[in-house]
């Protein structure tokens, strides 16, 4: 039986808005609409599908794992959760020379809840202010909104959880003033994504790692949109201009999702050195939160990235849109490997991305004048040549619908 958006307007809540286009199927960065027309997708579900639509290893180990074990609460644990955690503490240098001593993982089941886990554990410091970014989006949890410097979506919801000051992203200056011993944690994204794609300035975050030291209060790095590849390194901070290079940093708290599941719905709070221990028995929960099928595929997308070199192709990928897109006529393109914002100077976004779409691409209209793209780490370098190809006349014809 056929589903039009017309089916999804009358049974969904309207949260968010009405849907583009009924998708039915999807392979690699391809997938298909309810009337048999294919797209290729530059957006990768926000940043989700790292390694595209059907991958077959992500398919066996979550088909694997559900027809063994599917769920089992955290009153026990499986093979899948306790390997995925040590993965995860693995590729953060947990337990690593120069690295932090220990870790500790808390799975849940998207971004939001791992940044909830992340309030909880600066709230177990004892001190009561945080210190967040404008311009930050971390969730749509009351927790998570508090954290989130956009009043526009925070502000219907107040009274949200409090002592939560934000100060202009990328400024050490303000942050420096902001910080005190009463702050338990800063809370900062490696890149705004939500914002429009703003990199943090070359040493922003390791001013922000000298700051809380001496302050004595946590780091919290939100790299739910830019973990797990995204950026061409499994994690954005570990750039040589963010916490990287020759005498690297760590930060105190990691929280992950979108791209770590590949399309399965899974977060995690990853807690380093003395930060681990904050949260105890009894002190936060999730009943689906590390569940052996989402662990399976999370290992899954994780070995893939790692045999298929699918850091280098998002690095290589990323430099080949950004060339492309400047060639044909962007005014900007910010962002780190495939998480770009391609800055429009003479059309609207929302225009761009609907011509976009009509000429079959899947992009998204991030801020009014910013297309984001971030497709799946898959994507081919004739992929990209296509959407390069096909820009001109995109913003041709968006062009054309804002001066009508």
């Amino acid at each position: 039986m056929s589903v039009t958006t017309a089916d999804y307007a009358d049974v969904v809540m309207g949260t968010y808005g009405v849907p583009k286009r009924v998708l039915v199927r999807g392979s690699g960065c391809q997938v298909w609409d309810a009337d048999g027309r294919v797209y290729l997708d530059f957006l990768a579900g926000i940043a989700v599908n790292a390694l595209g639509h059907a991958h077959p290893r992500l398919v066996e180990a979550v088909s694997t794992q559900l027809g063994t074990l599917g769920h089992i609460s955290n009153l026990f644990t499986s093979p899948a959760q306790v390997r995925l955690a040590e993965r995860l503490l693995t590729l953060l240098g947990a337990s690593s020379a120069g690295g932090p001593a220990t870790g500790k993982v808390f799975f849940a089941n998207s971004g939001a809840e791992a940044n909830e886990a992340a309030f909880k554990i600066a709230r177990r410091t004892g001190r009561p202010r945080i210190v967040a970014a404008t311009g930050g989006f971390h969730g749509r949890t009351m927790g998570a909104l508090a954290l989130t410097g956009k009043p526009a979506i925070a502000d219907p919801f107040a009274p949200l959880p409090g002592h939560v000051d934000h100060v202009p992203y990328g400024d050490a200056a303000a942050l420096e003033r902001a910080l005190g011993d009463d702050v338990a944690a800063v809370v900062l994204e490696p890149v705004q994504g939500e914002a429009g794609i703003h990199v943090a300035p070359p040493g922003y975050l390791r001013h922000a790692r000298e700051l809380t030291r001496a302050h004595g209060a946590l780091l919290v790095l939100d790299e739910v949109q830019t973990g797990i590849g995204r950026t061409g390194e499994w994690f954005a901070f570990t750039h040589p201009d963010a916490l990287g290079g020759a005498d690297p940093q760590w930060p105190d708290v990691v929280t992950l999702a979108k791209g770590l599941g590949g399309g399965v719905p899974i977060g995690a709070a990853v807690a380093l050195g003395d930060a681990a221990t904050l949260l105890g028995p009894g002190q936060h929960g999730s009943t689906f939160g590390g569940n052996p099928v989402a662990c399976a595929a999370a290992l899954a997308v994780l070995d893939v990235i790692a045999e298929e070199d699918l850091l280098d192709a998002a690095r290589a990928r990323g430099a080949q849109l950004r060339a492309g897109l400047l060639d044909a006529g962007a005014a900007q393109v910010r962002g780190r490997g495939l998480l770009l914002g391609a800055v429009l100077d003479e059309v609207g976004a929302p225009a761009v991305a609907s011509a976009a779409l009509d000429a079959g691409f899947i992009v998204n209209d991030v801020a009014p004048d910013t297309i984001r793209l971030a497709p799946p780490l898959v994507v081919t370098d004739d992929q990209c040549q296509q959407l390069l190809d096909a820009w001109p006349s995109i913003v041709a014809t968006a062009s054309e619908v804002d001066r009508a």
